[in-house]
């Protein structure tokens, strides 16, 4: 076994090798030729032989067949010429020699060697197998110099991305039996190769300093030692590019442009120097704004409300495509799926202001050619289609797809997805591509938490939300707290008999510590079935049936008479419905649209209590600035009994999760005798709250928030010596700080109230901590 130190020594012994076959070839030419010149100097009239030579692992029938010449066929210089450029070209051969016999041709090769394996020495910063995949040749490969080549900058520029420039690659081979090579690349990474200095040059009206805070690139600095942005990227100098762009015409500078950005190594070859030219341009303001139309039916008037860019203010180019993609989606929603939105945009530079009109006319119909479905190894590509607003064959409409991929990300079972489109087999039609990544859906968890409300809670729940790819939920759980204890099973079937219904059962135990609030324990067992369906894109109905069995217990000796009345045992057999309307964006932080719940709870179907129960809920919520999020809630509830009164534990209770700066069961009825809250039969809360970052970075999840909360509680059907029930406004006010952190949620309010009753029970500070361990 042979080591060539490079790649020139091995092909410097194949050339000699090769040049050696040359000169004992010429050797018998010569030999030849003194003892019959005139044949030696003979061409044949008509290739009869054609012998290969020096082939070992090709055979010779394929060599011939990447030749232009065959049997029987005239001698031709030109066409031998081409055949030997043709055996070149197939990267078989490290050299070809065809030389004329007395009948014919004898072609002599030297085979490339095969690859026996790759392998990489002197990597430490990145692995094999980011290696392995940069590289496009691998084992029983054809080895050739040019490929090889061409793998070692592949891997360079892998260095490079990584802001290693100074990385070099030398390829190395090892020569086996049977023409074989190991390939080797040795690396040599060198230091990261980071950012010295960010310089800007043409900026008047911006410092650097706020410029670099713009740009994804950092200088580097010793103390950043877990930063990867102080690394000289090209890829990323080229987004700074686009994010400068951006800023400048997101701040009315409309004819701002980036003349060039310059990377220029340090002398000591170890950093950058970055230096962005710029040309600023003057600041415009909005003058004219018009709507026009070439639909007919489309009022322009109706999309005007949605213009973004109002003449006075300051020019906006994100205020421009916000436009677009708001009419764009209203056009969809009133049945108008192929319109196209065009600003045109006339700047006056003596006035300094930019005239825009928003013309919209209808562009060709396109057709849904095919659904492509990517990286579900797991969910079944039926769990994914049935979420689809569109099907193959369908009118195209892009509201009907961003729907699509919201239903999509709202089933909870991929970390991404990602729809695109491509131009179909004709000009009017399409091909939707949907890339999911998936994630696991199954948990085991062990939780802790901590609220002001439930103090400590441990949990311990086996759930999976996608059983064997069906889309099917199933869950065991048990919580554990000194204040409320739970079990409970259910499985769900989200579509019921090939039907879009989702069928499921819930089995039950839960107990309840109001010993602090009310005096007593309650207990709950029982189950449940249930059955939803959509009954149009954003409305769902939700009906269910509940058998249950609710025992008031351990009451206190000093327990208001109310509580000491409802001990005991009761059973509870009940019809309900849950209608929902929900148009929110996003499940976890909604930027836009509502949410309307209606329900209602009818009992009195056997058991041994009856009443109905209505509960109104509303929620909206607006992206008034970039990352600030308005949001307005409103929930009313009234539960009227038949025959009988109100048991205690049937009733309303309002805390901090209802009107924030209240305690549990802290605001309503109470016996004043024993401090005991009785709840309430009627009860309604508002809320208004603004929901900001609070200028970390958004994967780090900390937000910040002020509020406003307000409501009421009373009409309970007891009466007597210190019982008071007073309807009256309760509200409170402060800011809150939430964090989703690895170890679960964690919001900590701070309140003060505004308005309350002597006897309400208020607090200043409300904290919430879950975590998964």
């Amino acid at each position: 076994m042979v080591r060539f130190t490079s790649l020139t020594d091995f092909d410097l012994v194949k050339k000699t090798r090769a040049f050696g076959w040359m000169i004992a070839l010429l050797c018998g030419l010569v030999l030849i030729s003194g003892t019959n010149a005139a044949q030696a100097q003979s061409r044949p009239a008509t290739i009869q032989t054609i012998e290969i030579t020096g082939n070992q692992r090709i055979e010779p029938e394929t060599i011939k067949s990447y030749m232009l010449v065959d049997l029987n066929d005239d001698y031709d210089d030109e066409l031998i010429d081409r055949s030997l450029k043709a055996l070149f070209a197939t990267g078989l051969f490290a050299d070809v020699i065809i030389s004329p016999t007395a009948s014919g041709i004898t072609v002599q090769v030297v085979e490339n060697p095969i690859i026996n394996r790759i392998a990489f020495e002197g990597n430490a910063k990145l692995d094999q197998e980011e290696l392995q995949a940069e590289v496009r040749l691998g084992p029983r490969v054809v080895y050739t110099r040019a490929r090889v080549q061409a793998d070692a900058q592949r891997i360079v520029e892998l260095y490079r991305r990584s802001g290693r420039f100074a990385a070099t690659v030398d390829p190395k081979i090892v020569e086996l039996t049977q023409n074989r090579v190991d390939l080797i690349f040795e690396i040599n990474e060198g230091p990261v190769t980071g950012v010295r200095r960010i310089n800007f040059i043409g900026n008047r009206d911006f410092a650097d300093e706020e410029l670099r805070g713009l740009i994804v690139t950092e200088e580097s600095r010793w103390w950043k030692v877990l930063a990867s942005n102080d690394n000289y990227d090209p890829d990323r100098v080229a987004y700074d590019r686009e994010l400068l762009r951006r800023f400048y015409l997101q701040n009315g500078y409309a004819d701002f442009r980036v003349i060039s950005a310059v990377a220029e190594l340090t002398r000591d070859r170890e950093d950058f120097y970055v230096t962005f030219t710029v040309d600023e341009g003057t600041t415009y303001r909005i003058g004219d704004v018009r709507v026009e139309s070439e639909i007919g039916s489309l009022n322009p008037g109706t999309l005007r409300s949605l213009v973004k860019t109002v003449p006075g203010s300051l020019y906006n180019a994100d205020e421009i495509d916000g436009t677009i993609e708001d009419m764009t989606k209203l056009a969809g929603t009133l049945g108008y799926a192929f319109v196209n939105i065009r600003p045109r945009v006339k700047r006056d530079r003596d006035t300094r202001t930019v005239s825009i009109t928003y013309h919209v006319q209808e562009s060709q119909r396109v057709y849904v050619e095919r659904i492509n479905i990517q990286g579900n190894s797991r969910t079944l590509d039926r769990v994914i289609r049935r979420e689809f607003r569109l099907a193959e064959g369908d009118a195209f409409n892009a509201v009907l797809l961003d729907r699509s991929k919201t239903r999509i990300r709202a089933l909870g079972f991929f970390g991404n997805v990602d729809v695109t489109t491509e131009d179909g087999s004709a000009d009017d039609k399409t091909i939707i591509n949907v890339e999911v990544e998936e994630q696991s859906t199954g948990e085991l968890t062990l939780g802790a938490g901590f609220s002001s409300a439930q103090s400590f809670v441990a949990e311990f729940r086996i759930s999976e939300r996608n059983l064997l790819g069906r889309g099917q939920r199933l869950n065991l759980g048990a919580l554990i707290g000194s204040r409320r204890s739970e079990l409970d099973f259910s499985f769900t079937e989200p579509y019921f008999l090939g039907r879009n219904i989702a069928a499921g059962i819930d089995v039950f135990r839960v107990t309840n510590d109001f010993q602090d609030e009310a005096s007593f324990d309650s207990e709950s067992t029982g189950f449940g079935l249930r059955a939803g369906f959509p009954i149009s894109e954003f409305m769902l109905l939700n009906t269910r049936l509940v058998f249950r069995e609710d025992t008031i217990k351990d009451v206190g000796n000093n327990a208001s008479i109310v509580v000491r009345q409802s001990e005991g045992s009761e059973t509870t057999s009940s019809i309900g419905y849950t209608l929902t309307f929900d148009n929110r964006d996003d499940f976890k932080l909604p930027t836009r649209g509502y949410r309307v719940q209606f329900q209602q709870d009818f009992a009195g179907l056997g058991g041994t209590v009856s009443y109905l129960k209505t509960e109104l809920k509303y929620a909206a919520y607006k992206e008034i600035f970039d990352g600030v999020i308005a949001i307005g809630k409103s929930e009313q509830g009234l539960i009227l009994g038949f025959d009988d009164e109100v048991r205690i534990i049937d009733r309303f209770f309002l805390g901090p999760d209802e009107i924030r700066g209240f305690d549990r069961a802290g605001v309503g009825p109470r016996d004043l005798t024993t401090g005991d809250g009785l709840g309430g039969n009627l009860y309604y809360t508002l809320s208004g709250e603004l929901n900001f970052p609070l200028g970390l970075p958004e994967e780090f999840g900390v937000r910040g928030s002020i509020f406003i909360d307000g409501g009421s509680l009373a009409d309970i059907d007891d009466s007597g010596a210190g019982i008071v029930d007073i309807g009256s406004l309760r509200a409170a006010t402060g800011f809150g700080i939430s964090w989703d952190s690895p170890f679960g949620p964690i919001r900590i309010d701070f309140t003060e109230t505004l308005l309350s009753e002597s006897f309400d029970e208020t607090e200043t500070v409300n904290f919430r901590f879950g975590a998964r361990l």
